[in-house]
């Protein structure tokens, strides 16, 4: 069996969107499983519209996503040459001509083509005059005037198309710049691209494209179109339904591995299985589970399939890529033990990195601010006297340890005939400023014997003060 080699050409105009990684993924994926490989290919003819910071951040979300390439990235605007040669060849064949006919003329043509309700398209003028290259002329396929052309699609099934519906399309401009549907399948046969996974907003292309190999003398490559990303409200993916750059996701705080699981599943599926790691993916990778239904993107779910990735994923891991989320909000921090014991405690509660930095903050404050209807409710006369209790039991603890711990709250107990419930919410509110948080004994080991005391004290003091302005 021939290697299996799968491509990704995206074109640098703008950011890598979901539906376009969604792409890459697949290709990838299918490569990695058949022990394949992976091109990259930049489709930057359109000179207007590309630029570098395009491509940069398309490598950086690739990057990101840990989708590696074996071969490239080829850019197509330093492939003239190549382009120039294939033109030459289908002239030398008979399947190209020079067409010298006006912009002008060809818009009248494309009128009175649908002023009666004819599909507008080239009328063969020039088609067999024989004119030499000249300045203005463009060069134009030689298209079969009967017949059909056959896509057979591993996805969709067979699709015939009418020969008569297309027209000799051009494949150079006057300027001798080759177009779109010539350059990919140039690219594809040079580069020996054997597998097309692509949206199937690339159907219609398909027809000339297969043209264009068979007068090439080329072998067709399987063709598999994808249907599209939807939002919710089944039109076309835009902001209004989300982030549709794949680094925005980066940047709020999503994981890779879940973006990469959420976008797979998108049109692919094994079973009922939801879940599954890269290397998952890998193995149980192939082209008969992509379905033909639109993929729906829903970012609730994505956000929910984040938070099991980042409960399966090491605290150790996850300490180290929340440091930046925490130094965006001014917290110098080090992956270390201490950040790997506060990560254990937010990972359970937290979806994003964004929201465990968010919660993470009270561990590192120097003065707890405290949200005003948890002090209202908790930090009363009445829990003056327990926290001071506490402060007393704390400091005569030299190691906190959840068995000390435990029993200096006890001893509180025993002193006041509170329940542990009515000690420990005024002390979480003390300790973190708000009304939930980890486990109490768990988040006062952490903070340490001289933060806590030195908390415990700034509530006892509110308290009173709260108490002279009444």
């Amino acid at each position: 069996m021939n290697t299996i080699i799968t491509r990704f050409p995206p074109s640098p105009t703008g950011y890598l969107h979901v539906g376009g990684a969604r792409t890459a993924l697949f290709n990838w994926l299918y490569a990695r499983h058949m022990k394949g490989k992976f091109v990259l290919r930049i489709e930057d003819t359109d000179a207007a519209r590309s630029t570098q910071a395009s491509v940069d951040a398309i490598f950086e979300a690739l990057e990101w996503l840990g989708i590696d390439w074996d071969e490239g990235p080829f850019f197509q605007s330093r492939r003239t040459p190549v382009y120039q040669e294939h033109i030459e060849k289908l002239m030398r064949a008979s399947h190209a001509y020079y067409c010298t006919c006006s912009p002008e003329r060809l818009e009248s043509m494309r009128a009175k083509a649908m002023a009666v309700g004819e599909k507008p398209k080239y009328d063969g003028t020039c088609r067999g005059k024989d004119l030499p290259k000249s300045e203005n002329a463009v060069v134009r396929f030689k298209a079969p005037l009967t017949g059909t052309t056959l896509l057979e699609d591993v996805i969709k099934g067979n699709i015939v198309f009418q020969n008569d519906e297309l027209d000799d399309f051009i494949i150079a401009r006057s300027d001798g710049s080759p177009t779109y549907n010539f350059v990919v399948v140039v690219d594809d046969i040079t580069m020996q691209i054997n597998t097309i996974i692509r949206g199937d907003d690339h159907v219609l292309n398909t027809p000339k494209q297969i043209l264009l190999y068979q007068a090439l003398d080329a072998p067709l490559p399987v063709f598999g179109h994808v249907p599209m990303v939807l939002g919710k409200d089944r039109s076309r993916l835009s902001k209004r339904h989300g982030a549709t750059s794949v680094t925005a996701y980066r940047d709020m705080g999503f994981l890779p591995q879940a973006v990469v699981n959420y976008l797979v599943r998108l049109g692919w599926s094994y079973g009922d299985q939801e879940f599954f790691t890269t290397d998952d993916l890998i193995e149980k990778f192939s082209l008969k589970n992509i379905g033909r239904a639109a993929g729906i993107f829903d970012q609730e779910k994505l956000t929910a399939l984040n938070a099991d990735h980042i409960q399966a994923t090491p605290p150790e891991t996850l300490a180290r890529l929340l440091v930046p989320f925490l130094q965006k909000k001014g917290i110098h921090a080090e992956p270390g033990e201490f950040l790997v014991k506060i990560v254990k405690t937010l990972a359970q509660r937290s979806k994003t990195l964004e929201e465990m930095a968010l919660s993470a903050i009270f561990y590192f404050a120097e003065t707890i601010t405290y949200e005003e209807k948890a002090a209202r409710k908790f930090l009363k006369p009445a829990a003056r006297q327990p926290l001071q209790f506490l402060m007393n039991a704390l400091s005569a603890i030299e190691t906190f340890t959840e068995e000390n711990l435990e029993n200096a709250f006890k001893s509180v107990m025993e002193k006041t005939g509170l329940k542990l419930g009515k000690i420990a919410q005024p002390v979480r509110v003390a300790l973190t400023g708000k009304t939930a948080s980890p486990g109490i004994f768990e988040i006062t080991e952490i903070i340490g014997k001289e933060k806590v005391i030195q908390r415990l004290k700034q509530a006892v003091d509110y308290i009173e003060q709260a108490k002279e302005k009444e």
